[in-house]
């Protein structure tokens, strides 16, 4: 149907299933436009104007993302990752992967997301690493875009490697003195977590993966700077915030940062 209804799109097929990580890695290497958009499979554009609206709010050189307002239909009619006001930057700490667009020079050149997380929380870990390196995720006001999220979705693989991830951001980006805290306090949540799930050994399987991963690869830790860290935390507990009142906190814009 692709083939036939748009010719001049590229279509890549694979038989072997790597995971939605490898293949948005791979997506972004083969696109070759300035911005990618990215949604699932079980999302749709709600209006055709949604990718132009979202390309002016890549106005400002400081945005690296865009996170685009979508709602969940199965779930209620909230709109999220929506701007609260037009009239200025709303900067957030992560976006959806469902529905968000980002600069695709700027994505490769921090390594895309992290491979081995195999499923869950690449966001969250690519968007550190975007704000470390002086770019941030901008809040929309774009049409949205529907996520009618899948009744049949693994809810086991998603509770462990949600888990296990969590574990993984700690130990790979938090900086010394926060680390043992920031440990403890995800451990603790995980277990809550896990005891309102009902895949709560999932959920434990993954935290030990996690912590034992960690441990595996101390060696590997590349910690955000303290400022950094700060940011993100102030981003994830207290909300969005205007770019003009976080721009004096943000790490100079540099075009050499690597993952």
């Amino acid at each position: 149907m692709i083939r036939s209804e748009f010719p001049v799109v590229r279509l890549v097929r694979h038989l072997d299933s790597r995971g939605l990580v490898v293949r948005r890695n791979e997506g972004a290497r083969l696109a070759t436009g300035e911005v990618i958009f990215s949604i699932d499979d079980d999302a749709e554009f709600t209006s055709p104007h949604t990718v132009q609206q979202t390309l002016r709010e890549f106005d400002d050189p400081r945005v690296g993302a865009v996170a685009i307002p979508y709602v969940e239909p199965r779930k209620d009619n909230r709109v999220l990752q929506r701007a609260p006001e037009a009239d200025a930057i709303w900067v957030t700490d992560c976006y959806i992967g469902t529905s968000h667009a980002v600069r695709r020079d700027l994505f490769l050149r921090l390594g895309g997301y992290r491979e081995k997380l195999v499923h869950q929380g690449e966001e969250k870990d690519f968007c550190i690493r975007l704000l470390r390196a002086g770019r941030v995720v901008r809040l929309g006001r774009a049409n949205v875009i529907h996520h009618h999220e899948s009744p049949n979705r693994d809810m086991r693989r998603m509770d462990f490697f949600g888990r296990r991830n969590d574990l993984f951001f700690a130990w790979h980006y938090v900086p010394m003195p926060f680390l043992p805290l920031h440990l403890a306090a995800t451990t603790l949540n995980g277990c809550h977590s896990a005891l309102q799930s009902r895949h709560p050994a999932q959920m434990l399987l993954g935290m030990l993966s996690g912590l034992a991963g960690g441990l595996r690869e101390w060696g590997e830790r590349s910690p955000v700077p303290v400022p950094v860290y700060l940011l993100h935390r102030k981003l994830k507990k207290s909300g969005p915030c205007r770019l003009d009142d976080i721009k004096q906190l943000l790490p100079s814009a540099a075009g050499d940062e690597t993952a």
